[in-house]
């Protein structure tokens, strides 16, 4: 029987894996073999651990064509976001590197959770959330409440100026009500749509809870200047319009047991109505198994039967009720749990480590980290700003904006915290196939060329450019993997002269699974071809001259067969 009670044994290597590519985007062999000398509890303990970014303000370091102009810290120079009407495309790309170098330099669940709150109150930076500085405030957001109450988050997130802009109830008046966010709050964001039992009636919520609702959000305005500051995330926010507002009480249907709620006729009682409509939501425990069903697709499996639902997301649902919905007690709950370590059932046909395909924001993170490959540093404080930017934070930005944003995001189906719709990435909502729908024919390439990409320092995916003067290049991407010293490293492998130890080693650490001997042998053959001890001369032979011809490209040829495997695309 599925079980939420805790698994208590020390984790291990596999169970380390596990969490850990759950848990977080990344990891590294140190970081993998201390947590597998913890138990469940301890991990999970030091993964939620809240600590301050490394790279604290986002910056742009790049001259705007159009005026000439270096914006730098341009969301924290004191200036209103219409002062830097260039470039926001790219900016609002820099403000997702600045969130992606934090998550890289830290093995935290917050990290997670932020990303999986985006899946829940999407925003699609690059499709009318507006500047770029309404993006950064976003992701603050989700930040401020990763670890808090995903309630309070739904009264704030109405209030946030990216999400006033995209689903447009910045344009919700009292006279010419608009039920875009209305809408997308209860069929997605909270309540969800349960199945239609009749004419507008979708059993969780009905088209008069719609309309109600967007009563309810009218008048509340984005604030384009940012000087409405949230009292208790310090936040900027949108504001309240009271002449826009329907001051008319607001009276839902039998879903919400036909509540009335009574109109605001202030900034303050409007806030306190959205308030009563919220806990009004959150009081039905469909709310709460709505959000336990996403947190287990997103941590544990894509489809579940009615055992798990009855004994996990059931249970699960009353202890986020019972927590006032804290989101990281809950999650803590789910992974600390039996079921989360697949250790309460015998069922081969419902695998859980190595069950769901890596999204592309996993997978490069991942590969990153794995291979120990250092990324330029930007870090950089509006406080105390360089005299001088530095090659590497100008590397970091060729790397990031170029390379993963514009290159291997896109082409691997992940356009980052920017979705085509307000549902979000399909993985998380379109079945049947969910996380599978990170494969297809036009996905593939991206990411079986991003290790090439990685180990000659060019950018694979995009191919063969041309510039002005007819000359063909590879763009380059400012990073570059180096096998040789990966392997060298004893803290990685422990005798590199040993082909078999060499890859098995590599296996355990890049795979979910211990994989059979004919299948280790193909990955051997790569540095030996069928010569068994061809490696360990070859090795010798560089360890003594420094030869690296013979080992060099096999070890680039074995990463790349390892990374592109079947086994490496799952966690």
């Amino acid at each position: 029987m599925p079980s939420l009670n805790p698994s208590i044994s020390v984790l291990g290597i596999r169970k380390a894996k596990h969490l850990l590519r759950r848990a977080c985007f990344h990891y590294s062999k140190s970081t993998l073999n201390y947590f597998a000398t913890l138990t469940p509890a301890q991990a999970i303990s030091e993964l939620s651990l809240d600590t301050s970014m490394p790279w604290i303000d986002p910056y742009d370091t790049t001259t705007n064509s159009q005026n000439g102009s270096v914006d730098g810290f341009w969301i924290h120079s004191g200036n209103p976001p219409s002062s830097y009407p260039y470039g926001q495309n790219k900016k609002r790309g820099i403000v997702s590197g600045w969130w992606w170098y934090n998550m890289m330099q830290q093995n935290k669940l917050k990290h997670k959770l932020v990303f999986f709150l985006h899946t829940c109150f999407t925003v699609s930076k690059d499709n009318g959330a507006g500047k770029s500085s309404f993006f950064y405030d976003y992701l603050r957001l989700l930040d401020f409440y990763a670890y808090s109450s995903i309630k309070e988050l739904a009264k704030k997130i109405t209030f946030d100026n990216a999400m006033l802009y995209y689903l447009d109830n910045t344009t919700n008046n009292k006279n010419n009500p608009n039920e875009n966010y209305a809408r997308e709050f209860l069929e997605l964001f909270t309540i969800q749509k349960g199945p239609q039992i009749a004419e507008g009636n979708y059993t969780n919520y009905t088209e008069q809870d719609v309309q109600q609702a967007a009563k309810i959000f009218s008048g509340i305005k984005v604030r384009t200047l940012r000087d409405t500051i949230d009292p208790d995330t310090g936040i900027p926010c949108g504001y309240v319009n009271v002449s826009q507002h329907d001051i008319n009480s607001k009276t839902f249907s039998s879903a919400f047991n036909n509540t009335t709620i009574s109109g605001g006729t202030s900034q303050s009682a409007v806030v306190d109505e959205l308030g009563e409509f919220v806990d009004m939501v959150f009081g039905i425990p469909e709310t709460a198994k709505a959000y336990c069903r996403k947190l287990y697709r997103f941590f544990v499996r894509r489809e579940w039967d009615s055992d798990v639902e009855n004994h996990i997301i059931y249970p699960l649902s009353l202890h986020l009720i019972n927590s006032n919905f804290n989101l990281l007690s809950t999650v803590q709950t789910l992974l600390q749990s039996q079921h989360f370590f697949d250790e309460d059932n015998t069922d081969a046909s419902n695998e859980i480590v190595g069950g769901i395909i890596k999204p592309p924001l996993q997978f490069i993170s991942e590969l990153i980290s794995l291979i120990d490959m250092p990324l330029p540093n930007p870090e950089a404080s509006s406080s105390n700003p360089p005299t001088n930017w530095s090659t590497d934070q100008l590397d970091f930005y060729h790397f990031y904006w170029q390379f993963c944003h514009k290159t291997f995001f896109p082409g691997s189906g992940m356009n980052i915290f920017s979705p085509e719709t307000v549902a979000g990435y399909p993985a998380d909502y379109q079945g049947p196939d969910y996380d599978r729908s990170w494969f297809s024919s036009n996905t593939i390439v991206a990411r079986y060329k991003t290790i090439e990409s990685l180990i000659v320092g060019k950018n694979k995916i995009l191919g063969i450019q041309t510039n002005s003067n007819g000359v063909n290049y590879y763009q380059n991407i400012k990073v570059q993997f180096n096998s040789i010293d990966f392997i060298s490293n004893p803290n990685n492998i422990t005798n590199p002269y040993d082909s078999t130890v060499l890859v098995s080693e590599l296996v355990e650490l890049l795979f979910c699974e211990s994989i059979t001997q004919s299948r280790l042998d193909y990955f051997i053959q790569s540095l030996n071809d069928l010569d068994p001890g061809y490696w360990s001369g070859a090795w010798a032979e560089y360890v003594q001259n420094g030869n690296t011809v013979q080992v060099k490209s096999r070890l680039d040829a074995l990463f790349t067969k390892l990374i592109n495997a079947p086994e490496f695309q799952l966690m």
